[in-house]
């Protein structure tokens, strides 16, 4: 039998003490109202990694090559990663393992290159990783 001093929660939310009295109805707290309506953020200006602010030709060049070599890097790595997972997908142990077409076929590659990616993969796979002894 549940105690008649402590109020029973249907998870809607906290609930008020209760008044005085062992039967008394527990009251619901509601949210406050917003009293003022929150300001839209205007947008921004499009901004290229701030490029369009800077005047010296110089400095545009430094900073543009630093970038376009960091997000070849990047992308480099991002393939690696996708050729460890296709090779992962396609491997012949697991139980799901899927064809090349059907690796192809989710990330809208061609057969043929989800084949290669596959092998890179398996090549990638047996490496040894850095770092670890």
């Amino acid at each position: 039998m549940p105690d008649r001093q402590s109020p029973i929660s249907d998870q809607s939310g906290p609930t008020a003490p209760a008044a005085s009295g062992a039967g008394a109805p527990v009251r619901r707290l509601r949210p406050a109202q917003l009293l003022f309506e929150p300001q839209a953020d205007t947008p921004e200006p499009e901004r290229f990694f701030d490029l369009d602010s800077i005047t010296d030709p110089a400095e545009l060049l430094l900073r543009s090559t630093e970038l376009a070599l960091a997000f070849r890097a990047a992308a480099e790595r991002a393939t690696d990663f996708q050729a460890v997972a296709a090779a992962q997908l396609a491997d012949p142990r697991r139980f799901d393992a899927l064809s090349p077409t059907e690796i192809a076929d989710r990330v809208e590659w061609t057969p043929d290159y989800a084949a290669r990616m596959v092998e890179y993969g398996r090549g990638l796979l047996k490496q040894p990783r850095g770092g670890e002894h």
